[in-house]
């Protein structure tokens, strides 16, 4: 049987990246999914791509009530339940030491990656069925202080109080809640962060990235996906509350 048969999930951030990755991994288990991005061309492109008859889409600003209003009317509307929320949007912001780190880019990061976390836990679980999973992208970064990205780092240690509290909020209906920490891995956000750190030779950022990596390389995105699906799957209907870390070993060094 497949591990996600009727289930209905939501993915937000879901048109590149991990959250591309995991919705093709999540429509292979059997899963209905929509697909929820602020890029509606890439949005589209990716439902297109992903070329199955149980996704569907809608474009959101997660950090805005409305809209996430929005896309959870637009789940029931189309798949009549959820059963699994991925609460994965979010932004990287720049690599700027904390003294000089622009005011209104941290809002900004703290607008999509925390209180767009913060709404989609507030919108979706009261909505979901007993027994649902919540999966909350955060990162390594979540755990450790990591120079020059302050404001990263602040929003993915706070959605981890987030997850902490639905856990407990929820535990009555039998719905998990769980973060997930990657370290780096091989997306367009870690190409802007490499460029960032290192415009004239981004090649340099990445092979310092991977060096604090024992397993010596990035993860690959459907990886994370991987462990986003076991996390969905009823295979892990004991868990919640916890940090899943999937990094390579980084946190070890």
């Amino acid at each position: 049987m497949k591990r996600l048969k009727d289930k209905v999930a939501i993915i937000t951030g879901a048109a590149a990246g991990i959250g591309k990755a995991t919705a093709a991994l999540f429509l292979q288990e059997g899963a209905r999914v929509m697909l929820v991005d602020l890029n509606e061309e890439a949005l589209e492109a990716t439902a297109k791509e992903l070329g199955n008859t149980h996704v569907a889409h809608c474009v959101a600003d997660v950090s805005k009530s409305a809209d996430t209003q929005k896309y959870v009317q637009a789940t029931l509307d189309t798949f009549g339940r959820i059963d699994v929320f991925f609460n994965n949007a979010g932004i990287e912001g720049r690599s700027v030491p904390m003294a000089h780190y622009p005011e209104e880019l941290f809002d900004k990061v703290l607008a999509v990656n925390v209180k767009g976390v913060w709404l989609g836990c507030q919108y979706v679980l009261p909505k979901m069925s007993e027994g649902g999973s919540v999966i909350i992208t955060s990162s390594v970064a979540g755990l450790k202080g990591m120079q020059g990205l302050g404001a990263y780092v602040t929003s993915k240690h706070a959605v981890i109080g987030i997850m902490r509290t639905a856990a407990l909020e929820y535990a009555n209906r039998k719905i998990r809640v769980n973060s997930i920490h990657p370290g780096p891995v091989n997306t367009q956000m870690m190409r802007r962060i490499e460029t960032d750190i290192s415009p004239a030779d981004a090649t340099e950022a990445q092979q310092n990235f991977e060096a604090m990596v024992p397993f010596e390389r990035y993860a690959e995105p459907s990886e994370i996906g991987e462990l986003t699906l076991f996390l969905a799957s009823d295979e892990s209907k004991y868990i919640s509350g916890q940090t899943h870390v999937i990094d390579g070993g980084m946190m070890l060094t």
